[in-house]
């Protein structure tokens, strides 16, 4: 299979991301007012602009650090990543849900720039080879049974390493206010998608090799910190996701759309239609 040299060449073909299978399975309801009927959004999660502006100064340092082998100076890494959320925030027009950590603009800068440091200061390669960054990948999707959904599966891993043993490790960001158990990182079904992208494009060295992930969270502490959580994905997990995957496909093919109410409910970018659904 090849892979997928850019966004634009998801465009031409049937697909589902990982993000649409979470939103499946977390709330039906809303992933049919976000990818069925297309509905505008309602409102908005400030986390949602910070993590995006993250992701933006995180990968501009490792492309960087890639390909010219330089560290930049974390001053042009902040500026960017103020820029990039500026930007952002300056021409929204959706209601923004604003959080107690981060209550306004400024506030959720000053916090931006704080997780940015701490996880700029914790760089970790570990003499680790950068292989990619914001690496897009696509495949054909098949079920438990290998017979092929007819849709691609879809997906950026944030970040690809190539350990001292030739051995490949997925490396995602994220944000967030609480600490991971190891359990929750252990199934986290992100990373199986990531491993049946990485095994059915060939850049592991069997199908059924493991392979290597590792989980960057930066903490919204009071002072921030870096948590990092390792764990592997084997064949048996691609298994098992594909079959989940398939689950959902089904799913969305019968119109099974149910209102799921959860803590993910107090960012949810569609209440009033949950509400009236």
């Amino acid at each position: 299979m090849a892979i997928v040299q850019s966004l634009e060449d998801f465009k031409n073909e049937l697909h589902i991301s990982y993000s649409q299978i979470f939103t499946f399975l977390s709330c039906s309801a809303k992933y049919l007012f976000q990818y069925v009927e297309h509905r505008p959004y309602e409102r908005t999660s400030i986390n949602l602009f910070l993590g995006s502006a993250l992701h933006t100064a995180i990968a501009r340092t490792l492309r960087t650090l890639k390909e010219q082998q330089v560290l930049e100076p974390f001053a042009l890494i902040s500026e960017l990543f103020e820029d990039s959320i500026s930007t952002k925030l300056d021409h929204n027009e959706i209601p923004l849900i604003y959080k107690k950590e981060a209550p306004d603009k400024e506030a959720t800068i000053r916090l931006g720039n704080a997780l940015l440091k701490a996880w700029y200061e914790n760089i970790d390669l570990n003499g680790n080879e950068i292989v990619e960054v914001e690496m897009p990948l696509s495949a054909n999707l098949y079920n438990g049974e290998k017979m092929d959904s007819g849709l691609k599966l879809i997906g950026i891993i944030d970040l690809l390493l190539l350990d001292e043993n030739n051995e490949l490790i997925v490396v995602d960001h994220k944000s967030a206010a609480r600490a991971k158990s190891q359990s929750n990182v252990d199934n986290d079904l992100q990373f199986s998608a990531y491993s049946y992208l990485l095994a059915a494009n060939k850049l592991t060295p069997f199908s059924k090799s493991d392979v290597k992930c590792r989980l960057d969270v930066m903490r919204k502490l009071k002072t921030p910190k870096i948590e990092r959580y390792h764990t592997v994905r084997t064949a048996a997990d691609r298994k098992r996701f594909a079959k989940i995957a398939n689950k959902v496909l089904i799913g969305i093919e019968n119109k099974v759309f149910i209102p799921n109410k959860s803590w993910l409910c107090n960012d949810c970018q569609f209440t009033r239609a949950c509400d009236s659904y």
